[in-house]
């Protein structure tokens, strides 16, 4: 069984989607901004190496969004982020779960986190925000591991370390797009990127 990539993506509806951002920059950029990092990250971490799946939100979007075509798509499981991650990673095997919210991201870092898997049972790509834009493990994971884990917040990846067994691997870091301010981080670092 190839290892498996879920690319957690909620549909690029006006108003719906990066609602910080927006906040910050109105709506219709924000928009605009969300479906250029959604094309991104889709574009940048497709391989034949493994399967990439989209983890759809809504599910009525399945099926609908231009970025999305090719590639499977499922709903995500209902609830917060701790039951929507523990589903993800109910099956047997390396997984791999990214959000959109990092342009940044290479096929290299997807590779790289599958390697790590392989002498780790988890890996994470930290985000400047206390938080992470990837996470893998070695499935089936217990549910547990997404217990009492405080979710948008600068502890959150302490948080998910703290239930996890054994050694726990780190990528490099990358920004969290979310706000204005690391809006700005982003452009400081890479003009191109958005």
């Amino acid at each position: 069984m190839k290892p498996r990539l879920y690319i957690f993506a909620k549909a690029p509806a006006m108003g719906k989607a990066k609602t910080r951002l927006a906040a910050d920059i109105g709506k219709v950029h924000a928009h605009r901004l969300y479906r250029t990092m959604l094309s991104k990250v889709i574009n940048n971490v497709q391989d034949p190496r493994w399967d990439t799946v989209i983890m759809a939100t809504p599910v009525r979007a399945i099926g609908t969004v231009p970025e999305w075509q090719g590639l499977p798509q499922y709903p995500q499981a209902k609830g917060s982020l701790s039951p929507r991650l523990a589903a993800a990673f109910r099956g047997v095997g390396p997984v791999i779960v990214i959000g959109t919210d990092c342009p940044q991201v290479t096929r290299s870092d997807i590779a790289d986190g599958f390697k790590s898997l392989k002498k780790h049972p988890a890996v994470f790509g930290p985000a400047d925000d206390g938080g992470f834009w990837l996470m893998g493990m070695r499935a089936p994971v217990k549910a547990e591991v997404f217990d009492n884990v405080r979710w948008s917040h600068e502890d959150t990846l302490r948080d998910v370390q703290a239930n996890i067994d054994g050694t726990v691997h780190h990528l490099r870091t990358l920004i969290d797009v979310d706000d204005l301010k690391a809006l700005r981080a982003l452009r400081s670092l890479s003009p191109r990127q958005l």
